[in-house]
């Protein structure tokens, strides 16, 4: 594992002090820095920041902080505050600081002494259980979210089948998202102009499902006062998209099969065979192999409809991403919260974690819009999730806290020193001797990275 010196750090202000950024560079912080929500947006998104520092006396309106609302509210970047004087701090400066931030400190202040505070800033947005910074692609452009291997699995086996125009099988339980899936499949398909529509095979009653598949003439049955085509001829050109294809109906099945062979249609009461081109991705909950064997399912259409085939992962099985998405979901859920919503507590952050989704990400997303409604001060709490308050973590004994801290000061020193060794061990007050014994024992070595950044390998 690696950690680099150069820590990315935002300084957020109208008049950013040369001074202080001197003293932040020489302390290993990479600065990026920004004026203006403008600004923010422009920012490299490969280079995100683990600490912030807003300048609230450099010119910015009630208005301008608002903005900023946004990213104040990111849970992986620890912010600071720098005030001309607490009495002349305006209402909305006053409740920002009150949520988002770790400290602030009232001019004049030593540089230095801010400089620490960062570190620490640093340091508390780490602690968030589950909260890793948001890698280049978290987010994709068709809505998915997820950097955990399983997902990273299933974009890269999107990519793969979209350049094929032939049936594909999603398999995946109730509501791991498979219907998005099937979207980014089309999207990236050449098919992407084209229509896109969904069919619910066990929403539909299945005395209603053929006519919704294949449509109908005029006087076809009782009520039928119009031909009305159904979803198969709605995606002329583009992709159908069958979602729990293992609950149709064995009738309904063979009608499919004879489609999916044929490439025509028939609609219910006419004698017309319609030519449609469409590209079929289906999904289910079903061990289809398992439903063929209970002649359930027909072994001929399971193998029209499974020509490729992709897995969407359970919750369960998505380590970290399961913190993404919670945050992601929330933040979805503050626009439309009549009242502030601030976040997740600690207990309820651990307590999204130990829990086992058996309703994936489903069951997630209810569970959070319930609790939006029903926490306290707009804080979500284990009990609004109605979730089980998990157990005190154990806390580290005062051995394992002083390890901490003297691997911390000694990396902290090589970044500050730019790994001059002397130097790190005068500042230490310690021996050469003893600072490499130190070294070796927690496993630290120091090497010229590129663009001159100082990598501690463990």
């Amino acid at each position: 594992m690696s950690a680099y010196a150069n820590r990315p750090l935002l300084y957020l202000s109208q008049h950013h002090d040369a001074m202080l950024c001197r003293v932040l560079t020489q302390r290993g912080w990479k600065l990026s820095f920004a004026s203006s929500l403008e600004d923010l947006h422009a920012l490299p998104a490969g280079n995100q920041p683990q600490a912030a520092l807003l300048d609230l006396h450099s010119g910015f309106s009630d208005a301008d902080l608002e903005s900023f609302e946004p990213w104040l509210a990111q849970p992986h970047i620890g912010w600071i505050g720098a005030v001309a004087r607490h009495e002349a701090l305006t209402e909305s400066a006053r409740r920002l600081l009150g949520l988002y931030f770790v400290d602030y400190y009232t001019a004049p202040f030593e540089h230095a002494e801010l400089a620490h505070s960062l570190g620490h800033a640093q340091g508390m947005a780490q602690l968030r259980p589950g909260l890793q910074r948001t890698t280049p692609g978290t987010l994709r452009p068709d809505g998915m979210i997820g950097s955990c291997a399983a997902m990273q699995t299933l974009f890269r086996g999107i990519e793969k089948v979209s350049r094929w125009d032939t049936p594909v099988l999603i398999s995946g339980e109730s509501g791991t998202g498979k219907e998005l899936a099937a979207q980014a499949i089309h999207r990236a398909s050449e098919r992407a102009s084209q229509p896109f529509v969904a069919v619910n095979c066990a929403a539909i009653p299945p005395t209603l499902l053929m006519s919704e598949l294949f449509g109908y003439e005029r006087g076809a049955f009782t009520g039928a006062t119009k031909r009305k085509p159904g979803r198969i001829e709605m995606a002329q050109g583009g992709t159908l998209f069958l979602d729990e294809i293992g609950d149709m109906p064995l009738e309904s099945q063979t009608s499919l099969l004879r489609f999916l062979e044929t490439g025509r249609i028939e609609r219910l009461g006419g004698t017309e065979s319609v030519e449609v081109d469409v590209r079929i991705v289906s999904a289910t909950h079903v061990d289809l192999e398992a439903a063929i064997a209970a002649e359930r399912f027909r072994g001929d259409l399971y193998h029209r409809l499974c020509v490729l085939r992709v897995r969407q992962p359970p919750l369960r099985e998505r380590g970290s991403d399961i913190m993404l998405i919670a945050e992601h979901v929330l933040e979805g859920v503050r626009k439309q919260s009549p009242a502030r919503i601030r976040g997740f507590s600690p207990t309820a952050l651990r307590a999204i974690q130990q829990h086992n989704w058996p309703g994936n990400v489903r069951e997630l997303i209810n569970r959070i819009r319930h609790a939006a409604a029903m926490c306290e001060d707009g804080v979500l709490q284990p009990t609004d999730l109605e979730l089980a308050t998990p157990a005190e973590e154990r806390p580290k004994t005062l051995a394992a806290i002083r390890e901490a801290a003297e691997q911390t000061a000694i990396v902290e020193a090589l970044q500050r020193n730019h790994e001059r060794l002397i130097d790190v061990a005068a500042e230490l007050g310690i021996s050469r001797v003893t600072l490499f014994r130190l070294m070796r024992d927690y496993k630290l070595q120091v090497k010229k990275g590129d663009m001159g950044m100082v990598c501690v390998q463990g």
